[in-house]
């Protein structure tokens, strides 16, 4: 589940109707509805993101905020290392084919070295 699929469905679950009514009023498939909280279809457009914040009636910003996530949960991710030395390629294809094996704790600490380095970054400019 990306991070927008989760903030739909929490969205849904608050209001307390189901994907297939929620489907229904946004003009969108079932199945879409449900592959998009899941994770399993790219970026909504637009005008599927403006017609979900005016079925939920949120106040701008928390539409602002369901804009972001979306913008940032794209399931399939891509990483441009041309250019770059091989290893940044090497490095990138390594993760790629392991990150479904990663456990939350990897995966944490993975995120803390990346929050380090940039840290270190800044502390050195």
């Amino acid at each position: 589940m990306t991070p927008f699929g989760e903030a739909v469905r929490r969205l849904r679950i608050r209001k307390g109707v189901s994907q297939k009514e929620m489907a229904a009023a946004l003009n969108v498939s079932p199945a879409y509805l449900s592959a998009l909280e899941h994770g399993r279809r790219g970026i909504p457009t637009f005008d599927l993101l403006q017609r979900i914040a005016g079925y939920f009636n949120i106040i701008w910003d928390e539409a602002e905020e369901l804009f972001l996530l979306a913008r940032s949960s794209d399931p399939r991710v891509v990483i441009d290392t041309s250019g770059l030395p091989p290893e940044y390629t090497a490095f990138a294809n390594r993760l790629a084919g392991r990150i479904r094996s990663l456990d939350s704790a990897d995966l944490a600490a993975l995120a803390a070295t990346l929050e380090n380095l940039g840290r270190l970054d800044g502390k050195a400019s």
